[in-house]
């Protein structure tokens, strides 16, 4: 399929917001351009490509001289300009939304892992961004609360809601596969979950939670396609899309005023929703604060693995 076409298609039927729908459209649109320049098929691309369009088109003035080869070039910008890196980083997400719907939809066969391109800037290290105290309060209870109403395969979103709470990335919870499903016995699970090229990633020893959703998720799983191994199954017994985890944490979101109406506890000002990767930032978090003197309380701190 045309890339460009592709991109038309991708973004119309989309649930993005139509300034990410914007954003997105430039950043592709500026890739596919550089492609067409260089004579680069946008299909078969590797990591390095993306990497030297970045650098030619956004980078060069602010590397000093230096390539932009690795970790050291990308430590650097971060530091020396973060607002820099930011915008890098978007573009980053831009093309890894672009390639993780062309895989969706077998247009590729796998989308390209990007991550080593990120600058490590975190850009949800702001309030806004991962779920305030009073949020993460309210959150577990939206997801026992969705139930058959407003979803017919509700045990399937509550695992996947508490699997982002672990502090897996959308992406990952689409990809947690069966052969990779521990259970130890004594109540514990561990899972990994693959990256894009099937190799085996990070360990996650679940939560008593997530624990919980998985047994009751188990038994209603649909009957995979031949050759399906994933955990999270859609219709047909085909692996969700990856957009999913994200429209479903805007649904279970929109059922709690404190959710559906965030604010930026600074501003007061209205802020992006809850997105499946705010709820992967925030993750479960450690057991309750001990009593602290009336001059002040400890901060919460995120319970990533």
């Amino acid at each position: 399929m045309d890339p460009r076409a592709f991109l038309d298609t991708w973004l119309d039927s989309s649930i993005l917001r139509p300034s990410s729908q914007a954003a997105y459209r430039q950043e592709v649109t500026s890739w596919l351009t550089w492609c067409e320049d260089t004579a680069t098929d946008p299909w078969t691309i590797a990591i390095e490509d993306i990497a030297a369009w970045a650098e030619q088109r956004y980078l060069h003035p602010y590397l000093g001289g230096r390539p932009f080869d690795g970790p050291d070039a990308l430590a650097r910008l971060a530091d020396q300009h973060p607002d820099v890196a930011k915008s890098h980083d978007r573009r980053v997400t831009a093309l890894t939304q672009y390639y993780e719907a062309a895989a969706d939809q077998r247009v590729i066969r796998n989308a390209p892992d990007l991550t080593m391109l990120r600058s490590g800037v975190d850009r949800d290290a702001t309030p806004p961004r991962r779920l305030t105290p009073q949020e993460r309060l309210v959150f577990p209870p939206a997801v026992g609360l969705w139930g058959p109403d407003p979803a017919r395969h509700y045990r399937r979103d509550r695992l996947i809601a508490y699997l982002l709470l672990e502090g897996l990335r959308p992406a990952e919870v689409t990809r947690v596969d069966m052969r990779h499903l521990y259970d130890l016995g004594d109540g514990t699970w561990d899972i990994r979950a693959p990256d894009g090229f099937e190799n085996v990633g990070k360990k996650f020893t679940l939560e008593p939670l997530t624990v919980a959703a998985l047994k009751v998720y188990l038994p209603t799983r649909p009957r995979p396609e031949d050759g399906v191994h994933a955990l999270i199954l859609g219709q047909g017994g085909r692996p969700i899309i990856s957009r999913y985890p994200n429209m479903l944490i805007r649904q279970i979101a929109a059922t709690h005023p404190l959710l559906a109406d965030r604010r930026d506890p600074t501003t007061g000002e209205p802020v992006t929703g809850v997105t499946a990767d705010a709820i992967a930032h925030t993750g479960f978090w450690d057991t309750p604060e001990p009593e602290q003197p009336a001059s002040g309380r400890r901060q919460h701190g995120s319970g990533g693995k």
